[in-house]
Parts: structure tokens; C-alpha cells; sequence
């Protein structure tokens, strides 16, 4: 049995390595000359370039350089790696040319010390000190996006800078340490390296709240050794039963971090006392069904505790981490966690990414590697893609970053399995515009585990969830900024409301360039907009005002750039000074109009298809150009700006038992029944329905229902309104206008 001391490295510094133990450590996974002459030859110019060179801690600035290829190998790196390592500073430092590191170590090398120095020159170029710390951020998260390697060696990097902070300013290390927090600790646990991120974080705390620190520290000490004696003896008793069962298995002892101590104590309020898992065995075996037939034999002698179990090698975490959790009380009465998990998952939760793609020679290829890495940690590739989603807005891109990715705590699977991360009370919609921006914007409903639900319903871990899409989707709506809360969410739903919002203005200006000129071309005898249409809508007209269609042409009338005169004058139509005289028309007491017209002799008259006025409206008659009057509801909109062609008409006294036509529209809440309960209450007064049709909107659940319906007057029509208000879930009905 091993057990794992505390590490005392904060308080009584770190050994330095010298190059021939960087040789021994990484000489145990590569033997390939060439590759060991590669790295000696780095080293060997490291030492030329930066002679004369010290940290400001006075010693030699090389010292750094072997540390950070140090840790690269203890995270068995491959040789492009560990001479990136080395060389990472070389262009930064001593203004050597980019050309020549390629000359003499390759492109790959060559590149990753590119993306290395390119984050090393960043520039204050904001005013905003936090519009720089994003900019900033944002150009280092991009430049480490490029290839999984220059991570590494970036932490590798940040974690030696941690371990020597002490030679800089109070200053300084509060503000490399804030970073470190922010930046680099949510890289590290996304890639799985514990065993960097656990001492970033550890280190970070120790200069950003010192007291906290040592505090924990005494406290953590205090607890291994007044319990050492007691987690000897449930290790022993574990292992007896083990060997009885012919079980492989190596048993450590795991200390919980100090930070994530502090985590539990300042920011979710427990006692150090109430902290099950300050101790842990960790049991290491061979297989996956040996991890489980251990968890048996545990949980038949030690009592677990209810809600602790959790089974990571199932459901891996995002970041590669299998293994099988469970917490017991032991024979003394104390409470310990215990950690099943294989040799290889032990590598991975350690070394995360960097174990899972550790260097093997004669099979190494970098660039298969790194799509192996987008391909297995999808959220990697989200560094980039991100920046396109944001256009470039570094606070926002990074707001998204720290929400969406790093945030990630709830995992819901795809019907296809696949795993999808999300932040803490994120909906289906959320789920929707995770897989693409697309699927998002054509939703129109989800299932979680087979089940129809609202798009505002919270998802939980292990949700199965499915999004039904449509072509013909309305789209986003402003209140799904309601419930969303992952920013790419968010951020999409707002670029395709602002984008439909300057499409539906643009509509809008057509539409009243449209209505200027039915308004224009009334003292020109044209009333409808068919007939004006059918005078403008020609090449000719296009080129004479210089535009390239229809479209085109109301827009400028909105926008005043042409009159509607100019068009009338261009077409020829003169003005109308009086109104016109009617010749052999049918006279306005023919048996089957309704309507007559005092004082203008025989004349043609029709009642208006837009508004379709009835016996006991109130009306007005307006004189058409050639078509006589056309009778319209006294409120139509389409005869409101008009002044000089109205006329009064009457309904007639002796009016024949006759039906009108009357288009109808009624909103309702969305039920089973609902369009059947409306036919039925027409059917109720003997009301002639000629047309009906229902639709649904999926995102308010309301239906309109239009109709076409025949009444024999408007006091028979407000009847038929006041039954169909009566209805359940109506809402309203009104008279449709054309």
C-alpha cells in the first residue's frame, strides 16, 4: 500500500531539476536516437541563445526552460513537445527568427513556438482594463486553440511561474494569480490534467487569500494525522478482502486539495467538520468489471452512505474522467470516500488529455492526434468556433466561454448517445442551439426521454432529449430570451431577431411607399392597388427613376426620394376636377343592390370586397375611376385618407331577405376540439359557412380561426360574435378587412 503525503512544496519550495534528469525521466518512453539528439540540441541552444539571462529570482533564465520540459515529460510528451518546451521563449527573448527554429528543429516545432510567442506579445490595446483582461484572454484561448500541444506547454509553463512567484511584487502575484484562477485552471480541468490544475489552484490561493490558506493547510494536517491510524486500518481491511477474492489492486491514499477545501467551505458554506471527503482510498485494479466486483465486495461490509455513489466510468465526464465513486462509514465510525478505477483511468484523471495521447513511438502522428482530440473533447473545438459566433466581441466571447464551456455541469445525451454540456438550469432550447445555430432556429418542440415537453423546460444529467425542427419553423421569438441562459443561445437569438427585425422594417417601408401611392393616385381616378401596379410595374418606369424593381420603387416613395405625383405626371394620368357622370350603368335601385345614392342619376353600384359591409353598418360610398361607387364599412382603412371622392349611400328600407358575406377571425387557446365546437355553434344559428381554416402558433399555443360566413345583417353578426366569445378559450373575434 502507498499513501500519498501532504505536499509541503508551497512552504518549503520545489527541487530544480538540471537537464540529465529531464534525459532519465523522458528516456523511460523514448529510446529513438534521433529524437533524443533533437531534444539535446535544443537544450544545447537554449543555452546559447539565453546566456546572460536571469529570472527575477537571479537564477540563470535556462533554469526555467528545463523546468517547464520537466514537467512536459513527467506528462510523457512527445519530442516536438518537449523542444517547444525548451524553446518557447527563444524568438520572445533574444528577437532569434522564427525561420531558423524551423531550420533546425522542423515546422512543428516551429509552430507550436509560433502560437507560444504570438500570446507572449499581446498588447494593451484597450482602454477598459477589463476590455484588455478579455481581449487578452480571448487571444490566448484562440492561440492555444490551434493545436492541443502549445496548451501544454503553456501550462507547463504558468505552473513553474506559479512555483517561483515569490520573487515578484505583492502586485504582480495577485494579479498572474487572478489569472491563473480565471485562464488557466478552467483549461487544465477541461482537459482532464489534475495533477497541473490541482497545484494552479492550490498555488493561486496561497497569494490571493493567504490566511484561508494556511488555515485550511493546518486544518487538512491536522485531520491526516489524528485519522492515519484509522485509514491504515480500513486500507488493510480492504486489501485482506481483495486478496481472498484473487482481486489485482495497488491502494493509495488521497488527500483533497486545499482549494478545493476552500471552495467547499467559503462558497457553499460547510464546515471543514461536514467535508466527507477530505480523505479518500483510491483503488487501483485492472479491468472494468473488476472496478464494480470491488464496489460489491465494499458495500457488503462497509455501510455506504445514501446519495454519494456516482458512476463515472459509465458516464465519463467531459473531460475524460472515469471512475467509480462511493462514500462508508468505516468500523470507527468515520466517514471516507472511495475511488474504483483502472490503471489506465487513473493516467487519464491525473493527466487527462495528455495521458489519453501520451507520446508512443512509431505510432505518434500530430496531426491525426489533434483531430483525435476535437473528435473525443467536442467542446475543444468551441475555442475557435465561439469567436465566429460572438464576431470577434472579445468580453463577449469570453462571457460565452466561461458560461457555456467552462461552466458546464449538466449532461444530457442526443437520442444517438452523444453528449451535450451545458450550464446549470439550461433548457431545451439551450440543448437545440448547442448541436447548431440552425437546428436552434427551426425548433418546434422537444421530447425529454420520449416525453413531449415545453422548449422552457430545465434539462437534468442523464436527460435523453430530442428536438423536433421544422422548415417552416417561425423562428426565435423575444420571449425565448426569456428562459434561455447559455449565452451562444442567447447571442444567436439576438443577432436572428435583429437581422428579421431590419427585413420586416425594410417590409414595412414597402408597404408604405405602397400605401403613398394608393393614397396619391386617388385624385388620378386609381383606387386599388392592382391597377396601380399594373401602370408601374414596368422596365420603363424602373429605368426613368432609376431603380431596379417594384420594391425598389415604394421604397423610394417612402423614402420621399420619388412623389407619387412624379410617377402620375411620368404616366400621363391627369386629375380628376369633378366627379364623373354615369351613362346607361345599372341604376342604384336595382332589386339587388342594398345601397342607392342620392342626387347622381343612374349609376353603378357595388359593395367593396375588402371590408364587405352589411345591412346595419355604417357606410360611405366612394367613386371609383369607370366602375361607378364602391361601398365600404364607414372605419375601412382603405377609404381613411380620402375626402374628395366620398359620397353618402343608404341602405335601402325594402331590402330582400338576403345573406351577406363576411370573412371572420377568431384567436383561441390551442385544445382538442376547439375548430369542431366553433362549427358546431354556426351550425347552432343556421349560419351558411362557405370556408374555414384553423392554424396553430407553436410558440404562443394560440389558433386563429378564419371563416367565411353569410348573415343577413350586423345585428345577426354581433349575435354570432357574443356565441363564439362564449366559447371556451376564445379569446377574440373580429371582422376580417382586406
Amino acid at each position: 500500500m502507498e499513501t500519498t503525503e501532504i505536499k509541503t512544496q508551497f512552504n518549503g519550495g520545489y527541487k530544480l531539476h538540471n537537464f540529465e534528469e529531464v534525459e532519465s525521466l523522458y528516456d523511460t518512453y523514448i529510446s529513438n536516437l534521433k529524437d533524443h539528439e533533437m531534444i539535446r540540441a535544443a537544450y544545447e541552444y537554449i543555452l546559447q541563445k539565453h546566456e546572460g539571462q536571469y529570472r527575477r529570482s537571479g537564477e540563470p533564465y535556462y533554469h526555467h526552460l528545463v523546468e517547464v520540459c520537466y514537467i512536459l515529460a513527467t506528462l510523457q510528451c512527445g519530442p516536438v513537445t518537449l523542444c517547444a518546451g525548451l524553446l518557447h521563449d527563444v524568438v520572445e527573448d533574444t528577437n532569434t527568427p522564427l525561420k531558423e527554429i524551423e531550420g533546425k528543429f522542423g515546422k512543428d516545432v516551429a509552430k507550436i513556438v509560433d502560437s507560444l510567442t504570438k500570446i507572449q506579445r499581446l498588447k494593451l490595446s484597450k482602454i477598459s482594463k477589463e476590455e484588455f483582461e478579455a481581449e487578452d484572454h480571448m487571444k490566448i484561448f484562440l492561440g492555444m486553440a490551434q493545436d492541443v500541444r502549445v496548451i501544454i506547454v503553456k501550462l507547463a509553463d504558468r505552473l513553474h511561474n506559479m512555483r517561483t512567484l515569490d520573487s515578484l511584487t505583492k502586485d504582480r502575484q495577485l494579479i498572474i494569480s487572478r489569472e491563473t484562477l480565471d485562464v488557466f485552471v478552467p483549461i487544465a480541468h477541461r482537459l482532464g490534467i489534475n495533477v497541473i490544475k490541482s497545484e494552479l489552484e492550490d498555488l493561486s490561493l496561497k497569494y490571493l487569500e493567504p490566511d484561508k490558506y494556511q488555515e485550511i493547510s493546518k486544518l487538512l494536517s491536522n485531520r491526516f494525522k489524528t485519522r492515519k491510524k484509522s485509514l491504515d486500518t480500513l486500507a488493510k481491511r480492504i486489501a485482506d478482502i481483495l486478496f481472498e477474492h484473487n482481486i489485482p489492486f495497488d491502494i493509495k491514499t488521497r488527500i483533497k486539495s486545499i482549494y478545493s477545501i476552500y471552495e467547499k467551505m467559503y462558497h457553499k458554506g460547510k464546515k471543514f467538520d461536514e467535508i466527507y471527503d477530505v480523505l479518500a482510498l483510491r483503488i487501483i485494479t485492472k479491468t472494468d468489471l473488476q472496478c464494480y466486483e470491488i464496489l460489491g465486495l465494499i458495500h457488503q461490509t462497509y455501510r455506504p452512505i445514501p446519495g454519494r455513489f456516482k458512476d463515472y466510468i459509465a458516464m465519463p465526464k467531459p473531460n475524460l474522467y472515469q471512475s467509480l465513486h462511493t462514500s462508508i462509514v468505516s468500523g470507527d465510525g468515520n466517514i471516507y470516500e472511495v475511488q474504483i478505477r483502472t490503471e489506465k483511468m487513473d493516467d487519464v484523471a491525473e493527466s487527462g488529455v495528455a495521458a489519453h495521447w501520451a507520446y508512443k513511438e512509431g505510432s505518434y502522428n500530430s496531426q491525426k492526434e489533434q483531430r483525435e482530440i476535437e473528435n473525443q473533447l467536442h467542446w475543444f473545438r468551441d475555442f475557435v468556433s465561439m469567436s465566429d459566433h460572438t464576431d470577434g466581441d472579445a468580453q463577449e466571447y469570453m462571457e460565452s466561454l466561461t458560461n457555456d464551456i467552462f461552466g458546464a455541469n449538466v449532461y444530457v445525451f442526443t437520442p444517438k448517445g452523444k453528449v451535450v454540456e451545458l450550464p446549470r438550469g439550461a433548457t431545451c432550447l439551450d440543448f437545440a442551439y448547442r448541436i447548431h445555430t440552425k437546428v436552434g432556429e427551426s425548433t418546434v418542440g422537444a421530447l425529454i426521454n420520449n416525453l413531449m415537453v415545453p422548449l422552457n423546460t430545465k434539462l437534468k444529467t442523464g436527460d435523453v432529449c430530442e428536438i423536433k425542427t421544422s422548415k417552416n419553423a417561425p423562428g426565435p421569438n423575444e420571449k425565448w430570451l426569456d428562459f434561455v441562459v447559455s449565452h451562444n443561445a442567447k447571442s444567436a437569438i439576438k443577432k436572428y431577431l435583429f437581422k428579421k427585425n431590419a427585413a420586416y422594417m425594410r417590409q414595412e417601408n414597402i408597404n408604405k411607399g405602397k400605401n403613398i401611392c394608393i393614397d396619391g393616385f386617388r385624385d388620378r381616378g386609381i383606387t386599388s392597388e392592382s391597377e396601380i401596379i399594373k401602370y408601374i410595374d414596368k422596365k420603363d418606369v424602373f429605368n426613368h427613376f432609376n431603380v431596379n424593381d417594384l420594391d425598389e420603387l415604394f421604397l423610394s416613395v417612402s423614402n420621399k426620394e420619388i412623389l407619387p405625383s412624379n410617377l402620375a405626371d411620368y404616366l400621363g394620368l391627369k386629375k380628376i376636377t369633378s366627379l364623373p357622370t354615369f351613362k346607361n350603368n345599372k341604376v342604384s335601385n336595382d332589386d339587388d343592390c342594398p345601397v342607392y345614392c342620392k342626387g347622381v342619376g343612374k349609376i353603378m353600384i357595388n359593395l367593396a370586397s375588402c371590408c364587405n359591409p352589411i345591412p346595419g353598418d355604417q357606410i360611405v360610398g366612394y367613386i371609383t375611376r369607370g366602375k361607378g361607387i364602391s361601398v365600404h364599412r364607414i372605419n375601412c382603412p382603405n377609404i381613411a385618407k380620402e375626402k374628395l371622392r366620398l359620397v353618402n349611400v343608404y341602405w335601402r328600407d325594402d331590402l330582400q331577405n338576403k345573406k351577406y358575406q363576411v370573412d371572420i377571425s377568431l384567436d383561441a387557446s390551442d385544445r382538442t376540439s376547439l375548430l369542431n365546437d366553433v362549427m358546431s355553434a354556426l351550425a347552432s344559428q343556421n349560419i351558411m359557412l362557405t370556408a374555414i381554416n384553423a392554424k396553430l402558433n407553436t410558440q404562443t399555443l394560440i389558433t386563429t380561426i378564419t371563416a367565411t360566413i353569410h348573415v343577413e345583417n350586423a345585428k345577426k353578426l354581433e349575435n354570432v360574435f357574443s356565441l363564439l366569445l362564449s366559447l371556451k378559450g376564445v379569446i377574440n373575434v373580429s371582422r376580417v378587412i382586406h
